[in-house]
């Protein structure tokens, strides 16, 4: 029942707002709520708390004891959904599948995958020595094990 709830209470506010989309809903035994959000334009903290709101306002405290966490999925969190490689168009992902790990940059996201470009050293056709060499990448969206921004700091 309070699943149901509180179901229904994000699903209104997050329509409310069609850049922000859910990553993932938790309710623990304890009543414990948590609620991870992402945005096409990133997560603001008032982003969070419109969310926290919407559901918290419209929960009887008297009627269920619960606790609620509104986050954003974190910038380290690996990416989940399609709609999130399409924001990170232009950064560098860690990308693994079952074949390779490969570090590139996005270049696109479609419905059905994403894009990798990235520079490697390769020896020469002919003669000694090594030549950087650009390399391109489509993989599908179903061959991603895991996928990560890398961070520059």
């Amino acid at each position: 029942m309070l699943k149901d709830q509180v179901t229904t209470l994000l699903n209104d506010a997050l329509e409310e707002d069609s850049s922000l989309f859910l990553i993932d809903f938790s309710i623990s035994t304890d009543n414990k709520i948590k609620v991870v959000i992402d945005g096409d334009d990133g997560v603001t903290v008032q982003d969070c708390m419109k969310i926290s709101r919407a559901i918290e306002h419209n929960l009887d405290r008297d009627e269920v004891d619960f606790a609620l966490e509104v986050a954003s999925a974190g910038a380290t969190a690996p990416l989940a959904l399609p709609r999130q490689y399409k924001k990170n168009v232009g950064r560098k992902l860690e990308v693994k599948t079952s074949e390779a790990t490969i570090e590139g940059n996005l270049t696109a996201a479609t419905d059905d995958g994403i894009i990798l470009e990235w520079k490697a050293r390769e020896p020469k056709p002919i003669g000694k020595g090594k030549v950087t060499v650009q390399k391109k990448q489509e993989i599908d969206f179903s061959d991603i094990k895991e996928a990560k921004v890398i961070l520059k700091f």
